[in-house]
């Protein structure tokens, strides 16, 4: 089973056959071994991770609060889900943090996958993608603003 991912605004592949488990992060982070699941813990190369399912996208890990999308890969096939990129997209703080970088202002052009804005969260940076090609309507946060889980930082249309 290969499923992609996006775990804290960073995007991956998670593969698992049998009980061996890859989670292959874009950026180069490399996490494989065996594993097993044992009740609400998860044991993988013999160390235990205590996983709990929280509100939406939200889960717990080691009391470790993440937010976690899987995506089947055959979903995202060309011509699928399309119209979710239609019209005006509103990209929110997948978690509390602090606004590092502004990447673009409003009236700005964007193209799909171009970052927008770099949040801290858990001492980790992480840049926003624009969703679709288009044009920055507003951005509501400010440099090294303190932002919510849900807030709205960047609308393009």
């Amino acid at each position: 089973m290969k499923r992609r991912v996006i775990v804290n605004g960073r995007s991956g592949t998670i593969e698992i056959e049998g009980s061996r488990l890859r989670y292959d992060r874009e950026d180069g982070v490399l996490i494989e071994g065996e594993f097993s699941l044992e009740g609400t813990s998860v044991l993988l190369n013999g160390r235990s991770y205590r996983v709990s399912k929280g509100a939406g996208t939200e889960i717990w890990v080691n009391g470790r609060q993440l937010s976690m999308d899987v995506f089947d890969p055959r979903d995202l096939r060309p011509g699928q889900g399309m119209a979710a990129n239609h019209g005006r997209q509103e990209i929110a703080a997948s978690m509390p943090g602090k606004v590092i970088r502004i990447l673009v202002a409003a009236g700005d052009t964007v193209e799909e996958g171009q970052g927008l804005i770099v949040v801290e969260a858990m001492k980790m940076q992480n840049e926003m993608k624009s969703p679709k090609s288009g044009r920055v309507v507003e951005v509501r946060a400010r440099p090294d603003a303190t932002v919510g889980a849900g807030e709205i930082l960047v609308v393009v249309e």
